[in-house]
Protein backbone atom coordinates (compact mmCIF):
# COMPACT_ATOMS: atom_id res chain seq x y z
CA UNK A 1 0.00 0.00 0.00
CA UNK A 2 2.87 2.37 0.76
CA UNK A 3 4.28 1.93 -2.74
CA UNK A 4 0.90 2.67 -4.29
CA UNK A 5 0.56 5.85 -2.24
CA UNK A 6 4.03 6.98 -3.25
CA UNK A 7 3.27 6.26 -6.92
CA UNK A 8 0.11 8.36 -6.65
CA UNK A 9 2.15 11.16 -5.08
CA UNK A 10 4.50 11.08 -8.07
CA UNK A 11 1.61 11.26 -10.54
CA UNK A 12 0.07 14.11 -8.56
CA UNK A 13 3.36 16.01 -8.64
CA UNK A 14 3.62 15.62 -12.41
CA UNK A 15 0.00 16.70 -12.84
CA UNK A 16 0.34 19.73 -10.57
CA UNK A 17 3.64 20.73 -12.11
CA UNK A 18 2.00 21.15 -15.50
CA UNK A 19 5.37 20.62 -17.18
CA UNK A 20 8.31 18.25 -17.38
CA UNK A 21 9.99 17.52 -14.04
CA UNK A 22 13.31 15.96 -13.12
CA UNK A 23 13.84 13.29 -10.48
CA UNK A 24 15.15 15.71 -7.85
CA UNK A 25 12.27 18.14 -8.37
CA UNK A 26 9.73 15.33 -7.98
CA UNK A 27 11.53 14.20 -4.81
CA UNK A 28 11.36 17.73 -3.43
CA UNK A 29 7.66 18.08 -4.19
CA UNK A 30 6.67 14.71 -2.77
CA UNK A 31 9.07 14.46 0.15
CA UNK A 32 10.19 11.03 -1.08
CA UNK A 33 13.93 10.33 -1.39
CA UNK A 34 15.40 10.49 -4.90
CA UNK A 35 16.40 6.81 -5.10
CA UNK A 36 12.82 5.73 -4.36
CA UNK A 37 11.54 8.24 -6.90
CA UNK A 38 13.83 6.72 -9.54
CA UNK A 39 12.43 3.25 -8.92
CA UNK A 40 8.86 4.49 -8.98
CA UNK A 41 9.45 6.41 -12.20
CA UNK A 42 10.89 3.31 -13.82
CA UNK A 43 7.81 1.26 -12.93
CA UNK A 44 5.39 4.01 -13.99
CA UNK A 45 7.25 4.49 -17.28
CA UNK A 46 7.01 0.77 -18.07
CA UNK A 47 3.26 0.97 -17.46
CA UNK A 48 2.90 3.96 -19.79
CA UNK A 49 1.63 6.20 -17.01
CA UNK A 50 4.76 8.34 -17.18
CA UNK A 51 6.91 9.25 -20.16
CA UNK A 52 10.69 9.62 -19.91
CA UNK A 53 12.16 12.29 -22.16
CA UNK A 54 15.58 11.04 -23.16
CA UNK A 55 16.75 14.43 -24.43
CA UNK A 56 16.32 16.17 -21.07
CA UNK A 57 16.18 13.28 -18.63
CA UNK A 58 12.90 14.68 -17.32
CA UNK A 59 9.48 13.09 -16.96
CA UNK A 60 5.88 13.95 -17.77
CA UNK A 61 2.54 12.18 -17.63
CA UNK A 62 2.18 9.41 -20.19
CA UNK A 63 -0.43 8.72 -22.84
CA UNK A 64 -2.02 5.95 -20.79
CA UNK A 65 -3.20 8.54 -18.28
CA UNK A 66 -5.35 10.05 -21.03
CA UNK A 67 -6.69 6.63 -21.99
CA UNK A 68 -7.66 5.90 -18.38
CA UNK A 69 -9.22 9.34 -17.98
CA UNK A 70 -11.27 8.83 -21.14
CA UNK A 71 -12.50 5.44 -19.93
CA UNK A 72 -13.40 6.91 -16.54
CA UNK A 73 -15.43 9.70 -18.13
CA UNK A 74 -17.36 7.23 -20.28
CA UNK A 75 -18.39 5.30 -17.19
CA UNK A 76 -19.26 8.30 -15.01
CA UNK A 77 -22.87 8.68 -13.95
CA UNK A 78 -23.74 12.36 -13.99
CA UNK A 79 -26.09 11.92 -11.05
CA UNK A 80 -23.46 10.14 -8.98
CA UNK A 81 -21.00 12.96 -9.60
CA UNK A 82 -23.53 15.69 -8.90
CA UNK A 83 -25.33 14.18 -5.91
CA UNK A 84 -22.91 15.25 -3.13
CA UNK A 85 -22.69 18.72 -4.66
CA UNK A 86 -26.47 19.03 -4.72
CA UNK A 87 -26.48 18.03 -1.06
CA UNK A 88 -23.97 20.77 -0.27
CA UNK A 89 -26.15 23.37 -1.98
CA UNK A 90 -29.22 22.12 -0.13
CA UNK A 91 -27.37 22.58 3.15
CA UNK A 92 -26.10 26.04 2.19
CA UNK A 93 -29.44 27.28 0.88
CA UNK A 94 -31.90 25.40 3.07
CA UNK A 95 -33.97 24.85 -0.08
CA UNK A 96 -34.62 22.06 -2.58
CA UNK A 97 -31.87 21.59 -5.18
CA UNK A 98 -32.44 19.94 -8.56
CA UNK A 99 -30.35 18.49 -11.38
CA UNK A 100 -31.91 18.60 -14.84
CA UNK A 101 -30.92 17.45 -18.31
CA UNK A 102 -31.81 19.31 -21.52
CA UNK A 103 -34.09 17.73 -24.11
CA UNK A 104 -35.31 18.98 -27.47
CA UNK A 105 -37.87 21.51 -26.26
CA UNK A 106 -37.75 21.26 -22.47
CA UNK A 107 -35.73 20.10 -19.48
CA UNK A 108 -36.16 16.94 -17.41
CA UNK A 109 -35.44 16.65 -13.66
CA UNK A 110 -33.18 13.63 -13.10
CA UNK A 111 -32.25 14.09 -9.44
CA UNK A 112 -32.89 16.36 -6.47
CA UNK A 113 -32.07 16.88 -2.80
CA UNK A 114 -35.09 17.93 -0.78
CA UNK A 115 -35.08 20.85 1.63
CA UNK A 116 -35.09 19.82 5.27
CA UNK A 117 -37.49 22.63 6.22
CA UNK A 118 -41.07 21.89 7.20
CA UNK A 119 -42.36 24.32 4.56
CA UNK A 120 -40.55 23.49 1.35
CA UNK A 121 -40.75 23.10 -2.40
CA UNK A 122 -41.31 19.54 -3.61
CA UNK A 123 -39.37 18.31 -6.65
CA UNK A 124 -40.15 15.25 -8.78
CA UNK A 125 -37.82 13.09 -10.86
CA UNK A 126 -39.08 12.98 -14.43
CA UNK A 127 -40.91 16.31 -14.26
CA UNK A 128 -40.43 18.68 -17.18
CA UNK A 129 -39.36 22.26 -16.51
CA UNK A 130 -41.44 24.41 -18.86
CA UNK A 131 -38.94 26.41 -20.90
CA UNK A 132 -40.58 29.82 -20.69
CA UNK A 133 -41.89 29.65 -17.12
CA UNK A 134 -39.06 28.25 -14.97
CA UNK A 135 -35.51 29.28 -14.09
CA UNK A 136 -34.17 25.94 -15.33
CA UNK A 137 -36.10 26.30 -18.57
CA UNK A 138 -34.81 29.81 -19.16
CA UNK A 139 -31.21 28.62 -18.74
CA UNK A 140 -32.01 25.97 -21.35
CA UNK A 141 -33.24 28.67 -23.76
CA UNK A 142 -30.26 30.93 -23.02
CA UNK A 143 -27.92 28.07 -23.93
CA UNK A 144 -29.46 27.44 -27.33
CA UNK A 145 -32.68 25.56 -26.53
CA UNK A 146 -35.81 26.16 -28.57
CA UNK A 147 -39.41 26.82 -27.65
CA UNK A 148 -42.18 24.70 -29.16
CA UNK A 149 -44.50 26.32 -31.67
CA UNK A 150 -47.78 27.88 -30.60
CA UNK A 151 -48.97 30.15 -27.81
CA UNK A 152 -47.07 30.20 -24.53
CA UNK A 153 -49.17 29.10 -21.56
CA UNK A 154 -49.72 31.57 -18.72
CA UNK A 155 -49.36 29.53 -15.53
CA UNK A 156 -49.64 32.62 -13.30
CA UNK A 157 -50.11 36.35 -13.81
CA UNK A 158 -46.30 36.70 -13.89
CA UNK A 159 -45.59 34.13 -16.62
CA UNK A 160 -43.95 35.74 -19.65
CA UNK A 161 -46.08 34.77 -22.65
CA UNK A 162 -44.98 37.39 -25.16
CA UNK A 163 -42.21 35.87 -27.28
CA UNK A 164 -40.48 39.22 -27.90
CA UNK A 165 -40.38 40.04 -24.19
CA UNK A 166 -39.16 36.53 -23.44
CA UNK A 167 -36.41 36.80 -26.07
CA UNK A 168 -35.16 39.99 -24.41
CA UNK A 169 -35.11 38.27 -21.03
CA UNK A 170 -33.26 35.27 -22.42
CA UNK A 171 -30.56 37.54 -23.86
CA UNK A 172 -30.07 39.04 -20.40
CA UNK A 173 -29.80 35.57 -18.88
CA UNK A 174 -27.23 34.50 -21.47
CA UNK A 175 -25.13 37.52 -20.53
CA UNK A 176 -25.39 37.18 -16.74
CA UNK A 177 -25.06 33.38 -16.70
CA UNK A 178 -28.00 32.52 -14.46
CA UNK A 179 -31.79 32.72 -14.45
CA UNK A 180 -34.47 33.60 -11.92
CA UNK A 181 -38.15 32.75 -11.96
CA UNK A 182 -40.43 34.51 -9.48
CA UNK A 183 -43.89 32.97 -9.15
CA UNK A 184 -43.97 32.26 -12.90
CA UNK A 185 -45.00 28.59 -13.04
CA UNK A 186 -46.42 28.37 -9.53
CA UNK A 187 -47.62 31.45 -7.64
CA UNK A 188 -46.02 30.13 -4.45
CA UNK A 189 -42.64 29.16 -5.95
CA UNK A 190 -39.45 30.99 -6.91
CA UNK A 191 -36.24 29.51 -8.30
CA UNK A 192 -32.72 30.22 -9.53
CA UNK A 193 -30.71 28.13 -12.00
CA UNK A 194 -27.22 27.98 -13.53
CA UNK A 195 -25.89 25.98 -16.48
CA UNK A 196 -23.35 23.17 -16.37
CA UNK A 197 -21.24 23.67 -19.50
CA UNK A 198 -18.61 21.37 -20.97
CA UNK A 199 -15.24 22.49 -22.35
CA UNK A 200 -16.89 23.50 -25.61
CA UNK A 201 -19.47 25.61 -23.75
CA UNK A 202 -22.24 23.15 -24.59
CA UNK A 203 -25.02 22.64 -22.06
CA UNK A 204 -24.82 19.25 -20.34
CA UNK A 205 -27.00 19.86 -17.28
CA UNK A 206 -28.65 22.55 -15.19
CA UNK A 207 -28.54 23.07 -11.42
CA UNK A 208 -31.60 24.69 -9.88
CA UNK A 209 -32.63 25.76 -6.39
CA UNK A 210 -36.29 26.34 -5.65
CA UNK A 211 -38.18 27.47 -2.60
CA UNK A 212 -41.36 29.12 -1.29
CA UNK A 213 -41.68 32.57 -2.81
CA UNK A 214 -42.46 34.11 0.56
CA UNK A 215 -38.88 33.61 1.74
CA UNK A 216 -36.93 32.83 -1.46
CA UNK A 217 -36.58 36.37 -2.78
CA UNK A 218 -34.30 37.91 -5.42
CA UNK A 219 -31.54 38.88 -2.98
CA UNK A 220 -31.48 35.41 -1.43
CA UNK A 221 -31.40 33.68 -4.80
CA UNK A 222 -28.72 35.83 -6.38
CA UNK A 223 -26.52 35.41 -3.29
CA UNK A 224 -26.49 31.66 -4.01
CA UNK A 225 -25.28 32.00 -7.61
CA UNK A 226 -21.51 31.90 -6.82
CA UNK A 227 -21.89 28.66 -4.85
CA UNK A 228 -24.00 27.18 -7.64
CA UNK A 229 -21.44 28.14 -10.25
CA UNK A 230 -18.66 26.55 -8.22
CA UNK A 231 -20.56 23.23 -8.07
CA UNK A 232 -21.47 23.44 -11.76
CA UNK A 233 -17.77 23.82 -12.61
CA UNK A 234 -16.91 20.76 -10.52
CA UNK A 235 -19.52 18.67 -12.32
CA UNK A 236 -18.34 19.90 -15.71
CA UNK A 237 -14.73 19.10 -14.85
CA UNK A 238 -15.65 15.43 -14.48
CA UNK A 239 -16.88 15.28 -18.07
Amino acid sequence: MGSVQRAIAVLDALAEGGAELGTNEIARRTGINASSISRLLSTLTEAGLVQHLAGTGRYRLGVRILQLASAARENLDLRAVARPLLAELAQVSGETVTLSLPGEHDVLTVDFVQSSRSVRSVAEIGRNSVAHATATGKVFLACGGHLPEGDLTAYTDLTITDRTALATRIEEIATQGYALALRERDKDLSAVAVPVLDGGQQLIAIIGIQGPATRFDVATMTALVPAMRDRAALIAAAF
